[in-house]
């Protein structure tokens, strides 16, 4: 059953890559996620997440199942290319924001029809934001990248989580009144 689930998941995704117009943008998805941060000091780009987690949450909805994914990793390996002390870092935990936010959109089915649920969508988000700031947090702590520092990361996780709010919201409202039409 799990190869099968497997299969189909791999199958739709391939027929999602054969849209190339869809592609080409969620790679340009990507790219902005990057420029909206890629220039930012770590861990500062931490706090300013709206517009990577809005670009990623646009990515999943127009190529269900793994547009963020694709986005994330786009956004992860010019974000490795940029800041080489961080890598594998900036790489990995980018692909986990979008693996996150693929699987939570459907974990609770974010998406009905051609329209979004905003609750499930800023739920959806918040929760995948809140996770990979803590994870990724904890890892370059652990491993000595970033100092100790409790209360800058209790800003960072606040003002994160409140970013994964206002992008689920801004993510619904536009995917609601302009982009319902395009099939993900």
């Amino acid at each position: 059953m799990l190869a099968y689930k497997s299969l189909t998941i791999f199958v739709e995704f391939l027929e999602a890559m054969i849209d190339s117009r869809r592609l080409t943008i969620v790679t340009m998805l990507g790219v902005i996620a990057f420029i909206s941060k890629g220039w930012l000091p770590t861990p500062i780009d931490k706090m300013f997440v709206v517009v990577q987690a809005l670009t990623f949450a646009l990515a999943s909805l127009m190529i269900s199942g793994c547009g963020a994914t694709y986005a994330s990793a786009v956004n992860g390996a010019l974000l490795s290319l940029m800041r080489m002390g961080f890598f594998p870092f900036s790489l990995i935990f980018s692909v986990i924001y979008g693996l996150l936010i693929d699987s939570s959109f459907h974990i609770f089915k974010v998406k009905i029809g051609d329209y979004v649920k905003t609750v499930k969508l800023t739920g959806s988000l918040t929760l995948s934001t809140a996770i990979t700031s803590l994870a990724s947090m904890y890892v370059t702590t652990l491993v000595g990248l970033m100092p100790m520092m409790p209360s800058l990361y209790l800003a960072i996780t606040v003002i994160g989580v409140l970013n994964g709010v206002v992008a689920g919201c801004l993510t619904s409202l536009i995917w609601n009144r302009y982009l319902h039409h395009i099939k993900g």
